[in-house]
């Protein structure tokens, strides 16, 4: 019997906006999605000094709610959802019994029992077998409502100044990780100071058909400010500048959240049970197997995932995600080492094997990039 056809993959509500400016568009995770308009790194350079759009609709909205949704989802998830306030929200991961990430998450608290939680478009249906699983015989029911919204952020430093005379919420009163409901450019929106740029910006959950409109509006209020379309290419040289990891590189099932160096979001301190408290318990205990750093090349060849990090010419590493920098203007990674060489500096020690050529790198301090 031959192989079923594969399933074309998902358009967003702003796809044909896409075509139209001439993206190149690709397949990513299920979905067509524009990876660049022109210049990728003209687009990473608007966003660090002007501003970017960028049409993130692939990503999962999954709500929970009911009476115990709090308590359900301190079950679920490795962080303490019960104390997020109304309107606010938090970083955080659903992990798997031995400790291994099944995807990070934002946790937006709306409203004392109704959670939005938003996944990695990758792992969207995994996220919420799990989350169906884990809440069964709980007062909290999930409904998976990722087809329900179009999800557009503007990012950058003129971001706010962009949004702020479309919009009735006042921005100045809006912090980072809160949400608001909120009415932009004459559409309905849950307004969120959320992004994965290291910049300043907002993410604005809207109606499917209220997309192009609110994408057309935010267009020309960002004229003259020098707005520009972002594809997924500049997305990901920016969250890596910004040391942001990304599931399927720094995150998988294959890791724990201290070896990522993010065991602040396990909140071992929270009353009661929660999947994957022995592993992780464990892991917070013993030494590091290994260490997530940052490492900057000393020539103009570029470290990519699943290349050979090199300590006195014997592998000692992996490059999770590699990348040009156009903030810094050199080739940057993140690679996962043994500690000592963590630890060791050594700054003529360390390479990157790039396709059979030791290119000398040093080891520099994560995030690559912060904004001013």
């Amino acid at each position: 019997m031959p192989d079923p056809q594969p399933s074309a993959p998902r358009r967003t509500p702003l796809a044909a906006v896409h075509e139209g400016l001439g993206a190149a568009m690709t397949d990513f995770a299920g979905w067509l999605m524009p990876l660049r308009y022109r210049s990728e790194t003209a687009e990473h350079n608007a966003v660090r000094h002007a501003a970017g759009l960028f049409d993130l609709s692939h990503m999962g909205e999954l709500f929970v709610t009911g009476d115990g949704a709090a308590e359900a989802l301190d079950y679920a998830l490795v962080g303490a959802p019960s104390a997020i306030a109304p309107g606010r929200a938090r970083y955080t991961m659903i992990c798997a019994p031995d400790g291994g990430v099944i995807d990070d998450l934002i946790v937006y608290r709306l409203a004392g029992a109704e959670y939005l939680i938003v996944a990695n478009a990758s792992n969207a249906s995994t996220v919420a077998a799990e989350l169906t699983e884990r809440l069964a015989g709980r007062d909290a029911v999930l409904a998976d409502r990722t087809l329900e919204y179009a999800l557009i952020a503007v990012q950058g430093p003129r971001a706010a100044g962009i949004l702020a005379p479309l919009t009735d919420t006042d921005l100045g009163q809006v912090r980072y990780y809160a949400s608001y409901p909120s009415t932009v450019a004459g559409r309905q929106a849950l307004l969120a100071r959320t992004g994965y740029t290291g910049e300043d910006g907002f993410e604005l959950f809207v109606a499917p058909q209220d997309a192009v409109p609110l994408w057309n509006a935010l267009t020309e209020a960002g004229q003259a400010d020098g707005l520009v379309p972002a594809g997924l290419a500049a997305r990901d040289s920016l969250r890596l500048e910004a040391g942001m990891p990304l599931y399927g590189n720094e995150l998988s099932r294959d890791v724990t959240p201290y070896d990522a160096g993010l065991g602040r979001v396990v909140k071992l301190d929270k009353p009661g049970d929660f999947v994957g408290r022995a592993a992780l318990e464990r892991r917070a205990a013993a030494p590091a197997a290994r260490t997530l750093v940052g490492l900057a090349g000393k020539t103009r060849r570029v470290p990519r995932h699943g290349y050979q990090v090199l300590w006195d010419g014997a592998p000692c590493g992996t490059v999770t995600s590699g990348a040009p920098s156009p903030t810094l203007g050199r080739p940057i990674a993140m690679a996962y080492v043994r500690p000592e060489v963590a630890d060791a500096g050594g700054a003529d020690r360390l390479a990157v094997d790039i396709r059979g050529s030791a290119e000398p790198a040093e080891l520099v301090p994560l995030p690559f990039y912060h904004r001013s």
